[in-house]
């Protein structure tokens, strides 16, 4: 998911909809076959979005399989030539505690790796972005669908197979769960924090609380969100509420 931008017609901020939308498959003849050192996820340990897909990376093993750089945690200029600011890669390893220099493509910015995959490319550039080394292009940089990706379409590389973030007896229930904490708590921290009137503010703190007040219902009587085993609504509301915590 891109980062939030505020509606011209409106008090209330929405979100970027993200353009690179392909999809890695165990099918060897798609354009993106799943393959263990192809590809390369860029992230923001600032970021929630990014940070989901680098948890089930982990999570699931595939820390052999999928490469992964964090850039630097604060936006900085990006082009020396305009004002642009945003996500960029430190000039050494040793610069800032866990941000790398970009060794796959050698960018100074996650704007660069957009220039690089689309030359008329006129969007927002937003993290997470999964990166084909083979292509040189982005694959993907909708968080929900890397996040899918990894725990579906890598098992033959996991060293954690067995952990189904979307199990087929659950996915009504982790796709309906998926949307209301999405717009309830995922996408609504960041329309309390960019709202530009108070009523704005207040309509979405509403929001915000109806829906932990509602996880924490839930959660009362059962381990997760979709029962006792853990799935992909987890993982998206754990990204936020650790963050949540820090800033209230």
């Amino acid at each position: 998911m891109a980062a939030s931008s505020a509606n011209e017609n409106s008090d209330k901020p929405r979100r970027t909809v993200t353009s690179f939308r392909n999809f890695v498959s165990q099918n060897h003849d798609s354009q993106f076959p799943a393959e263990s050192g192809r590809y390369h996820l860029y992230i923001s340990y600032a970021c929630p979005w990014a940070s989901r897909c680098l948890a089930v990376l982990k999570l699931k093993g595939l820390d052999k399989a999928i490469t992964f750089t964090s850039v630097q945690p604060l936006w900085r200029k990006t082009k020396e030539n305009d004002e642009h600011m945003g996500w960029v890669f430190p000039d050494s390893d040793k610069e800032v505690p866990g941000a790398d220099r970009d060794h796959i493509n050698g960018a100074k910015s996650v704007r660069e790796l957009y220039d690089i995959a689309s030359l008329n490319y006129t969007g927002k550039y937003t993290v997470p972005v999964l990166w084909d080394k083979k292509l040189k292009t982005i694959v993907n940089n909708e968080s929900s669908e890397i996040l899918r990706m990894f725990s579906t379409e890598f098992n033959h590389f996991a060293e954690n197979p067995c952990l189904d973030l979307y199990p087929p007896n659950l996915r009504s229930l982790i796709n309906e769960t998926n949307e209301w904490v999405h717009h309830g708590i995922n996408n609504c921290v960041y329309k309390c924090g960019f709202a530009t009137t108070q009523t704005a503010y207040d309509e979405a703190v509403k929001q915000l609380f109806d829906a932990l007040d509602k996880c924490e219902e839930i959660l009362q009587k059962q381990r997760f969100l979709c029962g006792n085993t853990l799935t992909e609504p987890d993982i998206r509301l754990f990204v936020t509420l650790i963050r949540f915590d820090e800033v209230v």
